[in-house]
């Protein structure tokens, strides 16, 4: 089957926040998230939690180094109390938009449906602050929203699975002229790196990363798939990964990676099978595409590392 790139709408908050920081110079959201390694492998966190990203990564793992890759610099605040923290941002603001998160999606109340904490990382592009209302850039599908200023403050203070509460990042900086396909390329490295599943990040039990969280996450569906494990993957888990995966496709076959991109083009259509059975409840059919994507893992980090 013929790689077709994706062009829509997903859950690629902060690609699309980091596109909008960059404003004429930016590239495309899949270079930028590309570059932040996401697409490079899977893991089951604590045996029960699955991404399709990689094994000890999060958001925050590949900002610095994606930045570096893309020709950027920014700044970085985070942490103090709530009444520093929108001192900061005040102060940033001055200067432009500021990009902020990670925050809690369930306080953000001018998205449908949202009515407190669902344990959902988000990033949004603050454009201004005055006493009373936050305006942003939701990225999730909502230009220009506003929201108050006590909500906003509620998600940004939320403690979630990673990062810290009140980060921000301003003075974003183009310190060279690279092209997509120059970024790509300095990208691999890293993507070799957490493909390989090398980390000094401190996992909980029973984690499993690749064609181990590939498996086990098959027998477990199979086992018995609960509501929640259901509901993460058909919302949020399946729809990111196989963006990721066929954005990976698309940017190694630019950068002259034929073999690469054709692993990556084989995983993204195996993750985006699983949406419809899940959805049906046809679970023997999910764990089967899990156990054929299994194997791709080690493929795709031969091939990354053969130089194709």
């Amino acid at each position: 089957m013929q790689h077709v790139p994706y062009v829509g709408s997903g859950p690629y908050c902060y690609a699309n926040s980091f596109a909008m920081m960059f404003g004429e110079a930016a590239p495309s959201p899949a270079v930028i998230e590309f570059a932040t390694s996401s697409p490079f492998g899977m893991q089951l966190i604590g045996g029960s939690l699955p991404f399709f990203d990689p094994y000890g990564w999060d958001p925050e793992a590949g900002f610095d180094g994606a930045l570096a890759a893309l020709g950027w610099t920014s700044e970085v605040s985070k942490g103090d109390d709530a009444e520093d923290a929108l001192s900061r941002l005040r102060s940033a603001l001055k200067d432009g938009p500021v990009w902020v998160g990670p925050v809690e999606m369930g306080h953000l109340r001018h998205q449908p449906g949202m009515t407190g904490p669902i344990e959902a990382d988000h990033y949004v592009v603050v454009l201004a602050l005055d006493e009373e209302r936050v305006l942003m850039h939701d990225p999730q599908g909502y230009p220009y929203a506003s929201l108050p200023i006590g909500d906003f403050m509620a998600a940004w203070s939320a403690k979630l699975t990673y990062g810290d509460s009140f980060t921000m990042r301003s003075g974003f900086s183009r310190v060279a002229e690279v092209s997509e396909v120059d970024a790509i390329r300095a990208s691999i490295p890293a993507a070799i790196h957490w493909l390989s599943m090398v980390t000094d990040r401190a996992m909980p039990p029973r984690s499993l990363g690749n064609a181990e969280a590939a498996e086990a996450l098959a027998a477990r569906i199979e086992e018995g798939c609960d509501k929640g494990l259901r509901a993460h993957l058909i919302h949020f888990g399946v729809r990111v990964g196989a963006r990721r995966a066929a954005d990976a496709a698309t940017c190694l076959k630019r950068a002259g990676f034929a073999k690469s991109a054709a692993i990556a083009g084989e995983q993204a259509p195996l993750i985006g099978a699983l949406q419809y059975p899940l959805v049906l409840r046809r679970d023997a059919e999910a764990a089967e595409a899990l156990r054929r994507l299994a194997p791709t893992y080690d493929r795709l980090l031969s091939a990354l590392r053969g130089g194709d």
